[in-house]
């Protein structure tokens, strides 16, 4: 299977799976999330480490379902043959409904066929109050 754009990336098939990405996450569908990776990716997640489709299904379930009304923005910080390196915010609900924003840096390695084969992400919450939210 090819997930198009592929490499080598260029600035504008970058910012295409960077857009891809971010509509992906922000349906918060953890199959559809996926299908965008290798069926062995490779993930660190904060302190997780999340190996293969059904893992990141699973870690992803859980997320939203700990991290209500999930917003997320992502942004092209750079890119080189088959990576790229995205910073990213994201805003959320915990289950007592205290509103956080995250940030974080990711960095994404990708096969032949588009799919990305590695993500490591370095994410830090922020407590906010419902009216310092900005997604």
């Amino acid at each position: 299977m090819k997930k198009y754009p592929i490499p080598p990336f260029n600035e504008e098939t970058a910012q295409q799976k960077v857009q891809m990405a971010e509509d992906a996450w922000n349906s918060q569908d953890p199959i559809t999330v996926s299908m965008a990776y290798t069926e062995d990716t490779e993930w660190r997640n904060r302190t997780s480490f999340i190996n293969g489709h059904k893992e990141v299904q699973e870690f992803l379930k859980n997320k939203w379902l700990n991290e209500r009304n999930y917003k997320l923005k992502k942004e092209l910080w750079g890119f080189r043959n088959n990576r790229i390196a995205v910073r990213f915010e994201y805003e959320y609900q915990n289950k007592e409904g205290q509103w956080y924003r995250a940030y974080g840096n990711e960095n994404w390695e990708f096969d032949e066929n588009g799919l990305m084969q590695k993500r490591y992400a370095s994410i830090n919450d922020l407590e906010i109050k419902e009216s310092e939210r900005k997604l």
